[in-house]
């Protein structure tokens, strides 16, 4: 084994699998834990999900709770989510629980991989790919590329189709905005928190945002102008398990199949 040898193994291994997702079912933007459960929950009935993400590590701030501190809650609502994928947790309060951020972020990591979800990660999501009034793609670069001088960032992206957008990338909200700068959505941007009303609402909300597009987790808040909702996760469980269903429903409808 030579140096050339693992410099090969990686460079095939990469472009193996990225011919397989130039096409997909479900595209999901943002790999926090929203993005991660729609994602888990689309590929357990068979179908093809890639999740695009622009930093070098999947989770989001799932990783740690307020302050930097790494307990992470949820409410008693999520608890049978944690349950089915195996992440402890205690009861600290009524209806309230608490769990070790770093245990449970990988955990639903492993868990959503282990359905043989793909990920581009350092991956910027730049465009949709838009026909006959739907989004049928996205447009994506390199992360690097952004931090590139002015002078020499004439990179040109590449387009990846699906089926299904899914729009999980927080509170940027990066797939509605782009909606919005092209005049197709109006937004409201998210409010001031409130615990108890956000995560009620955000599952309540998550939804078909334009044809081909749907928004789950905070990314909801942002389109809705719903209140913050700080560092509990629940309603990120909830939501982005509620988007992977809906994208099913759209998927094997029979009106979806005529398009």
């Amino acid at each position: 084994m030579s140096e050339k040898d693992i410099s090969l193994s990686i460079v095939k291994d990469f472009y193996e699998k990225f011919c397989k997702v130039v096409e997909n079912d479900v595209v999901v933007v943002g790999g926090g834990p929203s993005g991660l459960i729609a994602a888990r929950e689309i590929a357990k009935d068979g179908l093809k999900v890639l999740i695009i993400e622009r930093n070098n590590y999947l989770g989001g701030g799932f990783w740690i709770g307020g302050y930097l501190m790494n307990g992470v809650t949820f409410r008693e609502q999520a608890k049978d989510i944690l349950d089915e994928i195996g992440i402890p947790y205690k009861k600290v309060g009524d209806g309230l629980f608490i769990t070790d951020g770093p245990v449970a972020c990988s955990r639903l990591i492993y868990s959503t991989c282990e359905k043989k979800v793909t990920i581009l990660n350092m991956t910027n999501f730049e465009d949709i790919i838009l026909k006959d009034g739907r989004v049928r793609g996205v447009v994506v670069n390199w992360t690097p590329v952004s931090g590139l001088p002015r002078e020499i960032t004439c990179v040109d992206p590449i387009g990846i189709e699906t089926k299904i957008v899914i729009d999980a990338t927080g509170h940027d909200a990066i797939v509605a905005r782009n909606l919005e700068k092209r005049g197709l959505i109006e937004m409201k941007g998210f409010g001031p928190m409130n615990v108890e009303e956000s995560e009620y609402l955000v599952v309540e909300m998550t939804g078909e945002i334009y044809p081909g597009v749907i928004v789950c987790g905070m990314a909801v808040s942002t389109v809705y102008g719903l209140p913050r909702m700080g560092p509990t996760f629940g309603s990120m469980f909830l939501s982005g398990k509620k988007a992977g269903k809906i994208a099913k429903d759209i998927i094997f409808s029979k009106e979806f199949i005529k398009i």
